[in-house]
């Protein structure tokens, strides 16, 4: 099949040491080199592909995160949850995925979710008790619920090339979000119930100013969502007014925050974005070829050939996003897939913003999936464990991770309602 090879091809190139965004380029340019004889209007088109307002907010919604985490705002977040859950039964556990729940809703990266909350939680969790596969485990398993629960930059991407509404996919993301940290959370309780909080009155009165402390966190997601939800800012509005807010809570509130810090986290957001526009710019080329070798045509006819049901598609789709999660990072799967399967999703009637965050939620199962991931080497540099060890405690979650994709599967309205409700979509 044209679009399978195609991707082996890119693979195949970014084993070789190929960067992603010169592996866009190259292979549509080769390919169309010796199918047309040429690509015409190759700077429109790359031009035009990037000439995106809603883009903007990616870069403003990293630097939002890179002021809260180096103006060390949310280090409040898992000392307000653990005075809060402490002496519950697996509470140090519980209250872990309860910090990575509200970072996530912060910094919209798995990654950034799991290091920042796993260097201060992962000490505290064995100190109380906790299992050292228990703690690796709740830190990536909890991680991974950072490009579910909005602001999420995947799903600002997603929104870009699908043309769908950014505050519909935001609103989508929320149950699921919470259906997966309620799991987790039942999951600590269930196995780690001996890791808790002695009852300490000084401990507690310390920890209740943590908690007072850590609601300047809580109102940052509240007011960017919040407004965007109500209408007063669009997405790239809410990340550049999120962004003044969370300057104004770490530099004025906090004073923690100092210009080396504002100066590292603006070079980290342009970095990261100026690598994502590259890669725009080469997923324009691929886009282009794959509708000049009418692989979209191709893939709605095996379809058809094939009698796939829509629950069929989705599953051979989830299967096929989380193998290629195990190679491509998330930006990339959704600029490869998309311009191939966006046809699809109307000639089965499958709702793009459903479709987005199954999407998500196969990608977060990649995230953690062994041998090599994200979140797994991120603990393993924090903890020194072996990456064997840290491989051996994320099972459990991966198996959580496929439950609720099956849910969501089954059950589109986890998904849709809250969208619905809000007046978008039928």
């Amino acid at each position: 099949m044209t679009f399978l090879l195609l991707l082996a091809a890119l693979i195949a190139l970014l084993y070789l040491g190929m960067p992603m965004f010169a592996a866009l380029f190259l292979l549509p340019l080769g390919v169309l080199l010796y199918v047309e004889g040429g690509v015409p209007a190759l700077g429109e088109m790359v031009i035009g592909k990037l000439d995106g307002y809603l883009l903007v907010a990616i870069p403003l919604f990293m630097l939002m995160a890179h002021i809260m985490v180096r103006g060390k705002v949310v280090d409040d977040l898992y000392g307000a949850a653990f005075g809060l859950l402490r002496r519950v039964r697996g509470g140090v556990g519980m209250a872990t995925v309860a910090a990575c729940t509200i970072f996530a809703a912060i910094s919209g990266s798995s990654v950034a979710t799991a290091l920042t909350i796993g260097k201060i939680a992962i000490p505290q969790m064995l100190r109380y008790g906790m299992s050292r596969r228990g703690a690796f485990g709740v830190v990536a398993g909890g991680g991974t619920l950072g490009i579910l629960i909005p602001p999420s930059a995947p799903m600002v991407l997603y929104a870009y090339v699908t043309e769908t509404s950014v505050a519909a996919l935001f609103l989508a993301g929320v149950i699921p979000g919470l259906m997966m940290a309620c799991m987790f959370a039942l999951y600590v309780f269930l196995t780690e119930g001996k890791a808790r909080a002695p009852d300490d009155e000084a401990s507690a009165e310390m920890e209740s100013g943590v908690a007072l402390r850590a609601c300047w966190s809580l109102s940052l997601p509240i007011f960017v969502l919040g407004g965007i939800y109500l209408g007063v800012f669009t997405a790239t509005e809410a990340a550049g007014t999120g962004t003044l807010y969370a300057l104004m809570i770490a530099a004025l509130i906090y004073r923690t925050l100092t210009w080396r810090d504002m100066l590292d986290g603006v070079q980290e957001a342009t970095r990261t974005s100026a690598m994502l526009l590259m890669i725009i710019a080469g997923a324009a080329i691929y886009g282009y070829m794959l509708t000049k070798l009418q692989v979209p045509q191709e893939l709605t006819q095996l379809v058809a050939d094939l009698g796939l049901s829509r629950t069929g598609f989705l599953i051979a789709m989830m299967v096929l996003l989380f193998v290629l999660g195990l190679v491509l990072e998330s930006f990339s799967i959704i600029l490869l897939t998309m311009p191939a399967i966006l046809p699809l999703l109307g000639t089965l009637g499958i709702d793009k913003v459903w479709y987005g965050v199954l999407l998500t939620l196969s990608l977060e199962m990649a995230l953690i999936s062994p041998p090599v991931a994200l979140n797994l080497v991120v603990i393993k540099a924090i903890t020194g464990a072996s990456l064997g060890e840290v491989n051996r405690s994320i099972y459990p979650y991966m198996l959580m991770l496929a439950l609720g994709t099956a849910l969501l599967i089954a059950f589109p309205e986890i998904a849709l309602w809250l969208p619905r409700l809000a007046g978008y979509g039928g």
